[in-house]
């Protein structure tokens, strides 16, 4: 895969079973987000991943709305059985980073925070 992720786009890398991909948490993949975990606006969303008390289920979601969005097509199912390095703690990290670059600055964190699986 030779397109790099562009942080200004909120884009970001990750590796997914050895392969590099690109996630960005577009309008469609927030959408996705809204449907999924039923809010009502973008605020309700924000509200949600500021809890810190997000399950693996979310983790998934949220990959998964992210990878779509970044044009690979992966379903939730498909993202439950990759493998990232560190495991859990690595899916929580790419998560976090997601997030940050959809609701943040946009700027890399050298240490993204993590969210406590619940």
């Amino acid at each position: 895969m030779g397109v790099r992720a562009n942080r200004h786009r909120g884009e970001i890398e990750a590796f997914f079973d050895g392969e590099r991909r690109v996630l960005c948490l577009t309008l469609g993949a927030l959408a996705e987000l809204e449907t999924a975990f039923a809010v009502d606006s973008l605020e309700g969303l924000v509200e949600r991943f500021s809890s810190g008390r997000l399950k693996a289920d979310d983790l998934i979601r949220i990959i998964g709305a992210g990878l779509r969005g970044g044009g690979n097509l992966f379903s939730d199912e498909d993202v439950a059985a990759m493998a990232v390095a560190d495991g859990l703690a690595g899916f929580a990290r790419i998560a976090a980073e997601l997030l940050q670059a959809t609701f943040g600055n946009g700027e890399a964190s050298p240490n993204p925070p993590l969210p406590h699986p619940a």
